[in-house]
């Protein structure tokens, strides 16, 4: 079971408390009207799957019930930080020798 520190309440739980919400830092299109179907449908349906240092969004579901971002690495399972929305992470995802 993975233990997740969430950086507002800022106790370390289990991910029992948590719920996942997906791939981290994914941005709306400035102007959806002006996208094509197939620009409109990557960014709503496709994401990234890579082996290595990943970064997730998460919900305190248990706790503050605020989301939060995380950096995972998804062959280990190590959480390598937690940090709020809005802020950038201290790790960076996918470096050089790792599978997207």
């Amino acid at each position: 079971m993975l233990q997740i520190k969430c950086p507002y309440c800022q106790e370390l739980r289990e991910e029992d408390e948590f719920s996942y919400g997906g791939e981290a830092h994914i941005e709306r299109p400035a102007n959806p009207e002006a996208c094509s179907d197939e620009e409109w449908g990557a960014y709503l349906f496709f994401r990234k799957n890579p082996r290595g240092v990943h970064h997730e969004m998460w919900n305190h579901a248990a706790g503050c019930r605020r989301y939060f971002n995380v950096t995972r690495n998804t062959v280990t399972y190590e959480i390598l930080e937690s940090y709020p929305m809005g802020e950038k992470p201290a790790v960076l995802a996918a470096g050089p020798g790792e599978r997207n």
